[in-house]
């Protein structure tokens, strides 16, 4: 069995290549060169373990799938997830498209997820990892069953502490080193500032209003503000104000009390199903809005644009651009990305 592995120099990806290799898969590493600096930790990585390391530069089909459609969906009004964007159209798809030309079988990465083929249906399912902590099926749920089918992901019947155990017991430098929790191309984590920078210039004001229209102050741009923002909105109202909602038409951000915050019907656009060709209306499941939330119980039902879930208990910040993640127990059935309240 040949399998490459996606690797960048942290534990998770460092043991996952360790992992097959001694399961006896003849295994090499690779990783995709992205961003400004390339990724010499990986090459280390794949040098210790004494596997075979191939780097590809794919600078420019990221910086127009993922970095551009990021900056597109902030500018629209939404907030986005990247990740799940390059997860299917970058490393299951350029870096996996690159492993089968390499005459490999799978293309493994360190994500804690599980995989099982159906035997009624004959498809591949997408589960649950055994740590719930470090379950990461959310940002795997837009893969198709091609990519599933040449997928492998050996951490996800381990929890990360006994991960970290496994590579200090055989030396990796990285075995401690703690969780990066940023996007790859904003490592600081300051969103507004990376998007200025690359556009040359701010973002310009606008009008914080209240839901009837009536301006209430000035906001520093729209792409500063998510939905659910309470903190760092620079305006005293003599209340709590949230942000509801963001008028990117008229550049404007809404602001309102955390009750109107809480929905019971939301909607998405673009589902990837991956348990079934489409599910049937009324089917309940329990479905994420935000990878950090706990699931909730809802009933789905079909729609032209995607599908909208029907919540038992009101939801709080169903947030455009994020995704809604359907689940079965340990089963992901699919998703979409969120277009926000249907009611």
């Amino acid at each position: 069995m040949k399998v490459m592995t996606a690797m960048s120099g942290g534990v998770d990806s460092s043991v996952t290549a360790y992992l097959l290799q001694n399961a006896g898969a003849e295994v090499c590493g690779a990783t995709l060169y992205l961003t400004g600096e390339r990724q010499s930790d990986a090459a280390q990585a794949a040098a210790f373990l004494n596997i075979p390391f191939y780097e590809f530069d794919r600078r420019e089909a990221f910086e127009q799938n993922v970095i551009a459609a990021f900056a597109e969906s902030y500018e629209s009004g939404e907030t986005p997830n990247p990740c799940i964007v390059c997860n299917k159209l970058i490393k299951f798809g350029l870096l996996l498209d690159e492993a089968l030309a390499m005459g490999q079988d799978y293309l493994a990465t360190g994500h804690y997820a599980r995989l099982r083929r159906d035997r009624a249906t004959g498809r591949i399912l997408l589960m649950r990892a055994k740590d719930p902590r470090k379950d990461q099926t959310y940002m795997l749920y837009r893969l198709s069953q091609h990519q599933l089918s040449h997928a492998m992901f050996p951490l996800g019947d381990f929890t990360k502490p006994q991960i970290r155990e496994i590579a200090a017991s055989i030396g990796i430098q990285t075995a401690h080193k703690p969780d990066s929790q940023d996007i790859c191309f904003v490592p600081d984590g300051d969103y507004a500032a990376f998007l200025e920078r690359r556009r040359g210039t701010a973002y310009p004001e606008g009008d914080f209003v209240n839901e009837e229209g009536a301006v209430l102050g000035r906001h520093r741009g729209m792409i500063r503000y998510t939905i659910g923002q309470r903190k760092g909105l620079g305006i005293a109202l003599g209340e709590p104000a949230f942000v509801l909602q963001k008028d990117a038409a008229h550049n404007r951000v809404v602001l309102g009390k955390e009750e109107k915050l809480f929905t019971r019907r939301i909607a998405a656009r673009d589902a990837n199903w991956i348990a079934c060709d489409k599910p049937t209306d009324g089917m309940r499941v329990t479905a994420k809005t935000r990878y950090s939330q706990k699931e909730a119980e809802a009933v789905i039902y079909v729609t032209e644009q995607g599908f909208t879930a029907e919540f038992s208990e009101p939801q709080r910040a169903a947030t455009p651009g994020q995704a809604m993640v359907l689940y079965d127990g340990d089963v992901v059935i699919g998703g979409g990305t969120i277009i926000g309240s249907d009611e």
